[in-house]
């Protein structure tokens, strides 16, 4: 399925690897495969799992290990924030709270419209400058530092009017 879809992108990310550790190029061919849908589709994962002779459970294990990565559908608009104990130390619990308070919906959850999954992480690696997200989009990702719920509610209605990534 994968191979059929993007046949030359498969084949130039199996060209990185020996034949002996094609495992290797998992993390490449779920990025490829969230491309389309932006999660990581049961087929897809069956269909790497069987491309590089591992089992199902070895690839869903990275999905669920890296933030990168989804086996779900959510919003157009992934805003992730870290909440690890730096952040938190400079206000992320708190920015998170109010944050889903303005939006209306609960970490985890979606906004009705479709454009805003709010999601918990640890460690993006900017925790002398939290409270900060970053902002995975079709369009790629976008850090977010010395944020402020005002100011980050400015920017979920920039989104929502144009619907592209705002850097």
């Amino acid at each position: 399925m994968l191979a059929e879809k993007y046949p030359e992108e498969v084949k130039k990310i199996f060209a990185k690897y020996p034949p002996e550790n094609l495992r290797s190029a998992v993390m490449p061919l779920l990025y490829l495969a969230q491309r389309g849908e932006g999660f990581v589709t049961k087929a897809a994962l069956e269909d790497i799992a069987q491309m590089l002779d591992i089992t199902s459970t070895e690839v869903a294990e990275i999905v669920g290990f890296y933030t990168l990565y989804h086996d779900e559908k959510a919003g157009k608009y992934r805003m992730q924030v870290c909440t690890d104990l730096p952040c938190a130390l400079r206000g992320a619990d708190k920015f998170l709270e109010e944050l889903c308070g303005n939006l209306g919906i609960k970490v985890g959850e979606t906004t009705p419209d479709g454009m805003i999954t709010v999601e918990e992480v640890m460690c993006l690696a900017g925790c002398d400058k939290a409270p900060m997200f970053q902002i995975q989009s079709p369009d790629g990702i976008a850090y977010h530092e010395n944020m402020t719920v005002d100011k980050t509610m400015e920017l979920v209605a920039t989104l929502r009017k144009s619907g592209k990534e705002v850097k």
